[in-house]
């Protein structure tokens, strides 16, 4: 599983042109299952997440956690983050999660977000044409990759 996250100060996903989700201050993630992904991988990604402190405290330090600093998440299904554009100049995903387990993974995450970890979210919608609109602060990006937590 794979989370791209960006620290926004906004964010905002449309639907034929139809706002269906927005948040404020908090992240964007962009969630990107594979083929191997179960519920304890989603379980491990979501703690991480939560926990990720990349907010600045009083001394502009990256010392809190969306939590910390009352964050929102808006949360956007990207099969696209499994691409392998190692051959040729067409990306192949077939490491990708097939479409029916990636959106109950994706669900799932939701939930726990919401749930569990008690965060504000919104939501863009499973496999549809969508057009996020977002305002980096920092900029800052974060890639979590399921592969590499435990590492090191």
């Amino acid at each position: 599983m794979r989370f791209l996250i960006q620290r926004v100060t906004e964010a905002s996903v449309t639907v034929e042109g139809t706002v269906i989700g927005s948040i404020g201050k908090g992240f964007l993630v962009l969630v990107g299952v594979c083929d191997t992904d179960t519920e304890a991988i989603a379980d491990a990604m979501v703690k991480k997440l939560s926990g990720l402190r990349i907010f600045e405290d009083e001394n502009g330090k990256t010392n809190l956690s969306a939590r910390d600093v009352g964050g929102e998440m808006l949360v956007v299904s990207q099969f696209t983050l499994y691409a392998d554009c190692r051959h040729g100049n067409r990306p192949s995903f077939t490491k990708a999660g097939s479409p029916q387990e990636a959106e109950r993974l994706y669900e799932y995450v939701v939930a726990k977000l919401r749930d569990g970890e008690g965060f504000r979210v919104e939501t863009g919608s499973f496999g549809a044409d969508m057009k996020v609109r977002l305002l980096n602060d920092g900029p800052f990006t974060v890639m979590l990759d399921s592969a590499e937590l435990g590492k090191g």
